[in-house]
């Protein structure tokens, strides 16, 4: 995997989508000297770029939240899978990099992280074997797993055999969720096992809240609340027994969706110091859909007064071209499920420009993308909306991680869509 130094020295040229195939090839740290503007035409359409100044905002508007809240971040990594970006949240602060699958792991810690955190399940021994091997070429690098049942421990035993011991995080899960142990009396039990064996340490315990959370702030506290309660009584039942072998004990929650409530209520008290690692990976770009609804939650719950105001910016757009108007009010754009994710809600006509205008306007709010093929968007516009073939939308999307993945090239740019650097993905 390429370290900060080969990503910037790598060549880019027309097989990167994005790339304009009149260019000569250049290298990414040449792409601020390379004289783009988006909006002159000089990069072809689709085309997804990362707005710098709400990038700035974002890191220092979660910096402040994560100050004030006493967290240590470890943002997931596979939001964006870029080192280039990983190296700027660990140079602000970020305790490490969690990642989601041995790959993403050689890319965090090539990338220069110094903690690993695979929030997941390691399911065959052949992964287990690869991660103990990344930990061995890395011994200046802690790498921490999660277990969740006595079957995929009997994985993690053989497969650590004859590498350095695996450090572990207990998940404890709930009913009808995603992983994790669902009764309290299986985690303590699965937490005694780790400790029985020499070739594993249990060095703290996890959850995640992030799929179970509607935006609802009662129904959501309320939830975060007891799962949070009963993970930080899962932590002192293991205190008691003296199954953690570190002197400061991990416990670690929270996605992009209620950091908040996880900051407040996860707090258990334990004799020895506790290091409670926050996990969202979203805050960097943020988005215009899922989690700017997410975010008025958090606003409506009051969050922390000196984090301050305007909270979280979408950073991550994908421009396209108005391809046909083949009906007064249905518009086809240059923009399919492979250029944006549409997971969780389609994307959001936030500007449009014509040929000649000096500056992008504000996009109607009764536009309305409503469905997708691979290469093609539908937009619903009003027959009187003078928006024409040729003209260029920018989109929010909603839920980055999945847009982020579509690209291996996504251009930085100022407010004037200038082209400020280019990022690597390495999906």
């Amino acid at each position: 995997m390429p370290t900060i130094r080969q990503v910037l020295a790598e060549t880019l040229d027309a097989s990167f989508k994005g790339f304009a195939p009149e260019r000569s090839p250049f290298r990414v740290e040449q792409a601020g000297a390379a004289d783009l503007q988006l909006l002159r035409g000089d990069l072809p359409m689709p085309v997804a770029v990362l707005r710098e100044s709400a990038l700035v905002h974002n890191a220092q508007w979660f910096a402040r939240f994560v100050a004030e809240s006493g967290v240590s971040l470890c943002p997931h990594g596979k939001t964006s899978l870029a080192p280039q970006l990983f190296d700027e949240q660990l140079r602000a602060g970020a305790w490490g990099i969690t990642v989601a699958n041995v790959h993403q792991g050689r890319i965090a810690v090539e990338a220069g992280a110094l903690r690993v955190l695979m929030a997941n399940q390691i399911a065959t021994v052949a992964d287990v074997r690869r991660w103990s091997a990344l930990a061995s070429a890395h011994p200046g690098v802690r790498f921490i797993t999660l277990v969740d049942s006595m079957a995929q421990l009997d994985i993690l035993v053989r497969g650590a055999q004859g590498g350095p011991r695996l450090e572990l995080l207990v998940e404890l899960g709930i009913a009808g969720g995603r992983t994790g142990c669902r009764d309290d009396e299986q985690a303590l039990a699965l937490a005694r096992a780790v400790a029985s064996h020499a070739c594993l340490m249990l060095v703290g315990v996890e959850a995640y809240e992030g799929l179970n959370i509607t935006g609802d702030s009662v129904r959501d506290a309320q939830l975060v609340g007891a799962w949070m309660t009963r993970l930080g009584d899962l932590a002192q039942a293991c205190e008691r027994e003296g199954l953690f072998e570190v002197d400061e004990v991990l416990i670690s929650a929270g996605g992009s969706s209620a950091y908040d409530l996880m900051a407040k209520t996860l707090r258990p008290a334990l004799s020895r110091p506790v290091r409670r690692v926050l996990r969202s990976g979203c805050y960097l770009t943020h988005d215009d859909g899922m989690y700017r609804r997410f975010a008025a939650s958090v606003v409506e719950r009051g969050l922390y007064a000196s984090v301050g105001e305007p909270g979280l910016r979408g950073a991550l757009e994908v421009w396209a071209a108005v391809q046909s108007r083949p009906e007064p009010d249905r518009v086809i754009v240059t923009l399919g499920r492979r250029d944006v994710g549409t997971d969780a809600d389609l994307p959001l006509a936030l500007h449009w420009m014509r040929h000649g205008d000096s500056a992008p306007r504000a996009a109607p709010s009764h536009w309305r993308v409503f469905g997708h093929n691979d290469q093609h968007g539908y937009l619903q516009v009003d027959p009187a909306d003078t928006l024409a073939v040729g003209d260029l939308i920018g989109f929010g999307v909603s839920h980055p991680c999945t847009t982020f993945d579509k690209w291996r090239l996504i251009w930085g740019v100022d407010d004037d869509y200038r082209v400020t650097r280019a990022i690597r993905t390495y999906f």
